[in-house]
């Protein structure tokens, strides 16, 4: 990729981090394995170079006004400006086609290792670029949330996890509709199909559980201080996860065939990273899984419909027939 094109995205990188208000004053090095993670999977310092980013960082304050100050307090740069950001600023036609030919250029390598980081890293750039004609002709849209109801807690919560102290708040279950108090240990936060999710330990019930931000009210940082489970380990809780359910449990074996078009569909949008095709015939494929069987796994297997059948583990087998029962009921 010419050299013009990766300095364009490592722009929109270096603004992303700038403007992080959760995690504000990046250093260089943190700018530098932003830009490096993004881009080619790594943070070893072998693609990118501390020099790059001062580079950069003087080219956004050139060339596009970039309010970048150093903060010799904090240890790292911020904007000046603090409502400033280089997506405010048009893109010319020559930065409109840089982003698609990354774009399409990084496509191709979705499925190499290496690669796999980019496809990601591309879409969040892109999404926050208004791509449009002169006349206002759309030609992309990007997912988006209709609700931003938690987000507000994101901060005061993250905060809490650095400094390992208890929160408080009242949940309101979808299950029962009724709202409960609540006093946890906050562990991680995970975004899930636009929705932001706290998994904390619960000392009172020794186990681990998920809450959704939005379903939360009269959010409390406590000042006790918290001591963090040892066996909760946020690289791999989610290693066997479908979803947002999961937990430090053993995975499943799941097998399951589908007809020829749901196949090619299960094919190109794995379930899980897990997943392998067995055998293929031109009747049905037949794949398997390796993880937590959850509600997530559940409602995925069902929105197949009758293109999709259980082969195993017969607790599956199980439940995937109450629930099609149930439709037939309804």
């Amino acid at each position: 990729m010419p050299h013009i094109k990766n300095a364009l995205i490592r722009y929109r990188i270096i603004d992303k981090c700038l403007g992080n208000k959760y995690k504000p004053y990046p250093s260089k090095r943190d700018l530098r394995e932003a830009c490096e993670e993004s881009l080619f999977g790594s943070i070893d310092g072998v693609h990118i170079c501390d020099s790059t980013i001062e580079k950069d960082m003087f080219s956004m304050k050139m060339e596009h006004d970039a309010p970048i100050k150093y903060s010799r307090a904090n240890g790292g740069y911020f904007y000046e400006d603090p409502d400033f950001s280089i997506n405010d600023i048009p893109l010319t036609e020559d930065d409109l086609s840089a982003i698609a030919f990354a774009a399409k250029t990084l496509s191709q390598f979705r499925d190499v290792d290496l690669f796999k980081q980019f496809g990601n890293a591309i879409d969040k750039i892109v999404g926050r670029v208004e791509v449009t004609q002169e006349g206002g002709e759309q030609f992309i849209q990007f997912e988006q949330s209709l609700s931003d109801t938690g987000s507000e807690f994101l901060s005061p919560i993250l905060g809490a996890i650095k400094q390992s102290l208890w929160v408080s708040f009242d949940y309101t279950s979808f299950v029962s509709g009724r709202t409960k108090a609540r006093k946890v240990i906050p562990l991680l936060l995970k975004e899930y199909r636009n929705r932001w999710y706290l998994i904390s330990f619960d000392d009172a019930k020794k186990d681990f559980i998920t809450y959704g931000l939005d379903r939360m009210t009269e959010l409390e940082i406590l000042t006790e201080s918290a001591e963090r489970p040892e066996n909760f380990k946020p690289e791999n809780y989610f290693k066997y996860a479908v979803g947002i359910t999961s937990g430090n449990e053993d995975p499943s074996e799941v097998r399951f065939s589908a007809k020829p078009v749901a196949a090619k569909y299960i094919s190109s949008q794995p379930f899980h990273s897990s997943q392998e095709l067995l055998k293929e015939t031109s009747d049905q494929s037949e794949f398997s899984l390796r993880v937590n069987i959850s509600e997530e796994l559940i409602r995925s297997l069902l929105s197949y419909g009758g293109e999709v059948k259980i082969i195993e583990p017969s607790v599956l087998v199980k439940e995937i027939k109450r629930r099609a029962q149930s439709i037939l009921e309804s």
